[in-house]
């Protein structure tokens, strides 16, 4: 099966009980034998490190030697021999750090990684291209050009981008292997029942909404999201908490936290698990609307760690909360 995407072309493949235990290079490159056989093995792997083979639950596929369970849905996303035209736009995000092989960029609440879909020119992408053209990874192709993972829109903080193929390749690898360490701040409705917790739901696409992940006992991709209570609000209206992943699944903090009944402050995909003001609390009405109508999800990544790829050397940056989430959290210390 075919689509068309943008400038992109997707594949998707499902493997028979047949050929069950096929490692996934070599699975790939006999379907595209003989549909499009320019897509070799080598180019499949190539793919595979720029985050363009991903299963049914949207997740990366990088390692080449990973083995195909029957029935497993897999999607390759090809750029179009021809694509769409990205225009540099100058567009503001904030550089932490960056040398001849990589950058850790601050991204801002409310921009998109990568063009897609009705929207071309304001993205991440666009603004690399402004500040970095000819100077960013090509594994991943002409529409996300240095992109090794992505931030949800509306989520803020700090991501990498890879600045040459030996970089990107290592990084992606490295995401695979989960040697790169990711923290988020998150503020909820409630309190966690711990202070101190982990929780470990496996998460596959939503089958009634493709927009959204779901919490399910079979077929998912297993997720691990650690935490910690940092400071609670109002008479436990609302807490402040740190979540470390150990896996990165799409959506898995929100998805993680609407299962325990702790929605994010803002967040307007998952958000059944809102709470009312105690009665005890009293707080002025434009602050709990202000509160209550926050515009986004309230979810900040503010720490990374990885091993470099080209010195070896260990890095680990922190940023603190943006102006938007300090205003929610002067609001809720009331």
């Amino acid at each position: 099966m075919t689509l068309k995407e943008s400038s992109m072309e997707k594949f998707e493949f499902r493997l028979d009980q047949e050929r069950r235990s096929l490692r996934i290079d070599k699975f790939l490159s006999e379907e595209f034998s003989s549909i499009k056989p320019e897509v070799n093995r080598s180019q499949i792997q190539k793919l595979m490190a720029g985050n363009m083979v991903v299963d049914d639950s949207q997740n990366p596929l990088t390692s080449p030697s990973y083995k195909v369970k029957p029935g497993q849905e897999i999607t390759v996303t090809l750029p179009d021999t021809k694509p769409a035209t990205i225009k540099a736009s100058k567009i503001d995000y904030e550089i932490v750090f960056e040398d001849d092989d990589l950058i850790v960029i601050n991204k801002p609440a409310g921009l998109t990684v990568h063009p897609g879909a009705g929207n071309q020119d304001n993205t991440l992408v666009n603004a690399l291209l402004y500040t970095h053209e000819g100077k960013l990874s090509s594994i991943s192709g002409e529409a996300r050009p240095g992109i090794v993972h992505r931030l949800d829109k509306e989520t803020s903080g700090l991501m990498l981008v890879a600045k040459n193929d030996f970089t990107h390749q290592i990084l992606s690898q490295n995401l695979q292997d989960r040697t790169i360490k990711r923290s988020y701040l998150a503020f909820i409705y409630g309190i966690m029942d711990s202070k101190r917790g982990k929780i470990e739901a496996s998460i596959a696409r939503n089958r009634q909404n493709r927009l959204k992940m779901s919490i399910v006992r079979k077929g998912g991709r297993d997720a691990v999201t650690n935490y910690e209570v940092v400071e609670t609000y109002l008479d436990n209206y609302a807490s402040l908490i740190k979540c470390k992943l150990e896996t990165g699944r799409t959506h898995q903090i929100r998805v993680h936290l609407e299962h325990k009944k702790h929605s994010i402050v803002g967040d307007q995909v998952y958000s059944s698990c809102k709470k009312n003001l105690p009665k005890s609390v009293e707080l002025d009405g434009n602050k709990h609307q202000f509160i209550k109508d926050f515009p986004r999800q309230a979810l900040h990544s503010y720490q990374i760690s990885f091993i470099h790829p080209r010195s070896e050397e260990e890095m680990s940056f922190e940023i603190d909360l943006p102006d938007d989430l300090k205003k929610l959290q002067e609001c809720l210390s009331n």
